[in-house]
């Protein structure tokens, strides 16, 4: 029988445990909402303890939090609008309770862009960019087959792009107001025209706007890092036409000068199950 690994995709709203094997095949998951850091970590504890025993576990995590191995905070959660999880050291927590147990820490989405190239919608590519936009924005980023890292982690949704001509929303950022995350996340739609994004109809005036912001930051991406593949999830990509306006806006933005950016657009395969599965390949691959 192959070794079981232990996985967590800890989200800003739900949380999803798993067990599963090194090739990321998922036997069993649980999920259940976030809340405090003790009370929702219990819970993982007593899910996994009630099922098997494990030496490797994957843990696939908002953010931002510290991942460089070098600082004494790593695996501490930094500026997050969480704050009962600010400055709480999510592997202090683990290590504690589960001596000797090998622990991989990376963010929700890296994770969720690691099973994509595994399987999933950038299978075989070496360099892919994987937005997700609901909640916030996040970006995982993957360079010459490795996932990047630098002092922090990609925090792409923190980007300053250009105002929509029409556009006077302040932005709900509340560190920036108006940037890629204040101007196009989940709550500044709500915000921005009193409706949440899945009440909005598909000729609505917001998706136009929304394509411009998303085309500008994924644009961004391309210029710096020319991936192969821009997969664009999370709840807020769902809407019906969104993909393709977004990739017309995006051929716009270049204005010919780099080659189908539009065609290298795509939904993600893996749906739901990309984190998790991300998370125990983190495991397997530690």
């Amino acid at each position: 029988m192959s070794e079981v690994l232990a996985a967590i995709e800890l989200g800003g709203t739900k949380t999803v445990v798993a067990l599963g094997d090194a090739r990321g095949a998922i036997l069993e998951e649980h999920r259940f909402p976030t809340t405090t850091p003790e009370e929702t970590l219990d819970v993982a504890l007593d899910w996994w303890r009630e099922r098997a025993s494990f030496q490797r576990l994957g843990i696939a995590s908002f953010g931002p939090i510290r991942l460089d191995r070098r600082r004494e905070d790593f695996g501490t959660f930094l500026t997050t609008p969480k704050r009962a999880w600010q400055q709480f050291s999510l592997v202090r927590y683990f290590q504690d309770r589960l001596p000797g147990v090998s622990i991989a820490l990376d963010t929700d989405v890296q994770a969720a862009l690691l099973a994509e190239m595994d399987r999933g919608a950038a299978r075989g590519m070496s360099d892919a960019l994987y937005l997700t936009v609901g909640t916030g924005i996040g970006a995982g980023l993957c360079c010459g087959g490795a996932l990047v890292h630098g002092t922090l982690h990609p925090e792409m949704g923190h980007l300053l792009v250009r105002r929509h001509p029409e556009d006077d929303f302040a932005g709900v950022c509340p560190y920036h107001g108006d940037c890629w995350e204040g101007l196009a996340s989940g709550p500044a739609i709500a915000q921005r025209w009193g409706k949440p994004a899945q009440l909005l109809p598909t000729d609505h005036a917001a998706w136009d706007m929304q394509a411009w912001y998303l085309a500008q930051g994924l644009y961004a991406a391309c210029a710096m890092l020319s991936p192969q593949c821009l997969i664009l999830g999370g709840g807020v990509s769902q809407a019906e036409g969104l993909h393709a306006k977004v990739a017309t806006m995006l051929d716009a933005c270049s204005a010919g000068y780099f080659e189908d950016l539009g065609a290298r657009l795509v939904a993600p395969a893996l749906g739901q199950q990309a984190g998790i599965i991300g998370a125990l390949l983190l495991a397997a691959n530690d």
